[in-house]
């Protein structure tokens, strides 16, 4: 694809789990596939390298959210000498979800079941468990990480819930191993892609989603997700039984977050919210972007998290065509819109939340957080807010771990939670 074709709304910046916008003169651009189905382009012309046959969608897509499309043992790396291979299956998997139009396309994951017999009450759970950033490029795709490589950071989290005797569901959302652009940070498909993807981990197993406990959760980019998806369990997928969800450093307000990152350590994230957008807002970018921009854009469509430091510290003022920051085109149309979008926190979820966030994290500010929590409560979620004090946005994912693994213990022993709304009131 051309460039001046592709590259849209590229142009909110985000964070580990976060966005931020590009912006200019607005100018929307013909119409390409649909990131996750055959044929899709990227958004910024680059083409992608050939990806194995599994991550190729089918012409036609399900209507039927949720359906499984294809499935194949999964070789995979969730410790290094493998012995987790003995404690549990792994299958890979592509499945049915909605863009952020409701149109279908594909995504593909990867299911966990212990081998070992569930010796709890009622039917095994399962977590739908949404990732944290990966990066833009397929080769990045959790599901693929976990089979080729040892770098996939999410692997021993997951294998702390696989010892409880969990399911696990770890999808790897919207063009990532798919053909197209990640729609990074972009709240309806992400917390689809989790739903779609406990659907089609029950079809899997042939479990009933009315006998199934289901938790649901994720931190950064895996938070927003996860947040994204308890909004919408109740209208998007209301025949699964969601007993909680877990959010951590939820990107909630995506303007808020981009003001925090600019020209830091994990500017990468801005671009690949920036390129997430452009796939969302289906805006032509190139009016916004300078020669520089657009190659740093290029280039960020074939990175992971390991190539953070070949972009940190990069300003967008450096970038954009007219010497404006991103956040000032976050401020101005069509990004401004988009933003709102994107804003969680204006639905109630139905289930049991609770929000996890260091009052020292340097990424997604720790008043994103509160706010977010503040918006559930006064909406009459049933919610709880934990703040802890480990440095940085990276430590705080060790006591949201911690809190996740007791959080679904109670849930799934059907004990109640006490919210703490009182206090945010």
């Amino acid at each position: 694809m051309v460039v001046r074709r592709r590259i849209r709304t590229v142009a909110a910046l985000l964070a580990v789990s976060t966005l931020t916008a590009v912006g200019g003169a607005t100018g929307s651009r013909a119409a390409d596939p649909i990131p996750g189905t055959a044929g899709a382009g990227t958004s910024t012309g680059v083409v992608e390298p050939p990806r194995p046959a599994f991550y190729e969608p089918p012409a036609a897509i399900p209507a039927l959210a949720g359906t499984v499309i294809r499935s194949e043992p999964a070789t995979f790396l969730l410790d290094p000498l493998q012995l987790s291979s003995t404690l549990v299956t792994a299958t890979r998997v592509m499945y049915a979800s909605r863009d952020v139009k409701g149109r279908p396309m594909a995504v593909t994951g990867t299911l966990f079941v212990p081998r070992a017999p569930w010796i709890g009450f009622g039917v095994r759970p399962l977590i739908s468990y949404a990732p944290g950033t990966q990066g833009l490029a397929d080769r990045c795709a959790p599901s693929r990480l976990l089979s080729d490589t040892v770098l996939e950071y999410e692997g021993p989290l997951i294998s702390g819930f696989i010892t409880r005797g969990y399911a696990i569901l770890l999808t790897d959302y919207q063009g990532l191993g798919t053909p197209g652009s990640h729609t990074y940070m972009v709240r309806a498909p992400q917390g689809q892609a989790v739903l779609d993807g406990a659907r089609a981990a029950l079809r899997l197993q042939g479990l009933s989603a009315s006998s199934t406990p289901i938790g649901i959760m994720g931190y950064s980019q895996g938070g927003g997700a996860a947040a994204s998806a308890a909004e919408l369990a109740a209208s998007y997928a209301p025949e699964l039984r969601v007993k909680g969800v877990v959010a951590g450093a939820v990107p909630a307000d995506l303007a808020a977050v981009a003001a925090n990152l600019d020209g830091g350590l994990f500017a990468a994230f801005d671009g690949y919210g920036m390129i997430g957008l452009a796939e969302a807002g289906d805006v032509d970018l190139t009016p916004y972007l300078n020669a520089s921009g657009r190659d740093h854009a290029r280039r960020l469509e074939g990175s992971c998290v390991t190539d953070l430091a070949e972009f940190a510290f990069k300003r967008s003022t450096d970038l954009s065509a007219d010497g404006r920051s991103f956040s000032d085109y976050l401020r101005e149309e069509p990004f401004k819109t988009l933003v709102a979008q994107n804003r969680i926190g204006r639905l109630r979820p139905a289930m049991p939340v609770r929000l996890v966030h260091s009052a020292l994290d340097d990424t997604i500010p720790y008043a994103v957080g509160r706010q977010l929590m503040r918006d559930w409560c006064a909406r009459g979620t049933n919610a709880t807010f934990s703040t802890n004090i480990v440095p940085t946005h990276l430590g705080g994912m060790a006591p949201h771990i911690g809190e996740s693994m007791a959080f679904f213990e109670a849930r799934f022993a059907g004990l109640p939670q006490l919210s703490n709304c009182w206090f945010y009131g």
